[in-house]
């Protein structure tokens, strides 16, 4: 047998040394050789891993599905220097000696504050110097707006607009809308990547918006613009100059339909700061989240509202989104709750129906639905009140998603005063998380809840009675306008909201 796997061997290579000269001989074959050696090249558009062939799951993340094909460029050693490194953009000036970080100056006042008081907020007090902000959302909520208004707030000479999805008239006609008619902003209409990197490189501005990276394509690749490998390639080049030279910026996305910026995974790991801008477009109130960012928290919120003069940012946000509440309506409650730093007041409104199918329906709109169905089950085991014949709906006005438990006493109180057909006879804010056994449980910085709810106009509470320490400072700085109502457990909470029985306060 040995021997009969030797003779093969020797045959099969002896075939290919014969194959080889007659591709030499034959310019044909020898297209048809070359062709059958070349190779495609595969992207995990999740993380960015590079592979050979095309495989079902990828073996760097773990995820499935998510090869594409990325082709090959004409011009490998310019594609080698385009996937280079970002730290040294001039190969003259490079210097690889390592750094002493403590002999190094952090100049932390060389933030670019815009002006717009909750884009500042979100960004952590304004956009780093040499930082790649990618600002995602849906089409028509507002990002062009924005990152113009942004611009404009300051000195013409250090900005530049770059867009590959309107024209110079159409960018022209928005700002004259904005209030932006006398601002002489440097404008750039082209999507070739060479194009805007000779002009970053001449003008080098200090922010730079880039609408959107979805355009920007690069001649050396043949795939099309918005292609996985375009976005990845642009983004890169755009990431160099930014740390050479010192410039800020925008980057605009657009976002698939289950609400991630489109293009690769990786795209949001190369930029520095990821923000989503949020909300319906029936309503006038936008949200702008950080989900990503390297030079402060993740957690604040900024809100704007729409108006026919563009953005404006909302300070007074308890205001704005509990505007319109019924009074003395069943299955509306009052909530606060912390967005980063910020305490917001929310209105919960729950609906139930007797359910004509056998399987009761639950949805919810900005609560996890999950936490819905734990809630009504502590309900039908500690208030013996059975929701298994009715369809419950659940809603946050204002479209805020709320993703922390202090809101639970405030939904179960809404589920029970619909159910029951009564408004809440105390009129107050709610607050408390519920556990499994009944027990209401404190919940994270009541006093500035609380602080915030008496700046709206409110001076009634119902919070756990498990964080009473902590509201003793709080109480010594107030008169008695306010009143505080603690409980241990849902049964006392609505003992007080439904049947006016005075807790201690």
């Amino acid at each position: 047998m040995q021997l009969e796997a030797v003779s093969s061997t020797d045959r099969l290579r002896k075939y290919c040394e014969k194959l080889y000269h007659l591709s030499i001989e034959c310019p044909i074959l020898a297209r048809g050789v070359n062709t059958m050696a070349r190779k495609s090249l595969y992207m995990c558009t999740e993380c960015g891993q590079d592979f050979s062939g095309w495989l079902g799951r990828c073996t760097n993340c773990g995820a499935w599905n998510t090869m594409a094909e990325v082709p090959d460029t004409k011009d490998k050693k310019k594609k080698q220097a385009a996937q280079g490194s970002w730290v040294q953009y001039d190969e003259a000036e490079s210097n690889s000696k390592p750094l002493i970080m403590n002999e190094m100056e952090a100049d932390v006042q060389r933030r670019l504050r815009t002006g717009i008081d909750e884009l500042d907020q979100v960004l952590g007090q304004g956009f780093v110097r040499g930082s790649l902000v990618l600002l995602g959302g849906d089409p028509g909520i507002g990002k062009s707006t924005l990152a113009l208004q942004a611009l404009g707030s300051f000195p013409e000479e250090t900005t530049l607009y770059i867009s590959g999805e309107e024209s110079a008239e159409q960018i022209r006609l928005r700002a004259n809308r904005l209030g932006l008619a006398d601002k002489a902003i440097r404008l750039l209409t082209v999507t070739d990547f060479d194009a805007i990197e000779k002009v970053l490189t001449e003008l080098r501005p200090q922010l730079a918006v880039i609408d959107s990276i979805q355009t920007v394509y690069s001649s050396d690749l043949a795939a099309a613009p918005g292609s996985v490998s375009q976005i990845r390639e642009a983004t890169m080049g755009l990431l160099r100059i930014a740390k050479a030279m010192n410039i800020t910026l925008i980057l605009t996305g657009h976002v698939t339909k289950d609400g991630t910026v489109a293009g690769p995974r990786v795209l949001e790991h190369m930029v520095d700061v990821v923000l989503y801008f949020e909300g319906e477009k029936d309503t006038s109130v936008r949200l702008l989240r950080a989900v990503k960012n390297r030079f402060g928290a993740t957690d604040e919120l900024g809100v704007f509202e729409m108006t026919d003069r563009g953005l404006i940012s909302v300070t007074e946000t308890s205001a704005l989104l509990t505007s319109g509440r019924p009074r003395h309506i069943a299955g509306s409650v009052v909530t606060s709750t912390m967005e980063g730093t910020r305490p917001l007041l929310l209105e919960i409104q729950a609906l139930t129906v007797a359910s004509p199918y056998g399987t009761p329906t639950r949805m919810t709109q900005g609560i996890d639905r999950s936490r819905l169905s734990l809630l009504l089950a502590v309900m039908a085991k500690s208030l013996r009140v059975d929701m298994s014949q009715f369809d419950t709906y659940v809603n946050v006005t204002g479209g805020i998603r709320i993703a922390e438990t202090a809101a639970d006493l405030a939904i179960m109180s809404a589920v029970i005063s619909t159910f029951r057909e009564e408004p809440l006879h105390l009129n107050a804010v709610v607050l408390g998380e519920v556990g499994l056994t009944g027990e209401v449980r404190a919940v994270s910085q009541m006093a500035k809840r609380v602080e915030a709810g008496t700046k709206a106009g409110w001076n009634s509470f119902v919070l756990p009675a498990a964080g009473r320490e902590r509201m003793k400072r709080f109480e010594n700085t107030q008169n008695g306008d306010v009143k505080l109502y603690y409980v241990s457990t849902v049964q006392e909470a609505f003992d007080l909201l439904f049947s006016g029985k005075n807790q201690d306060v």
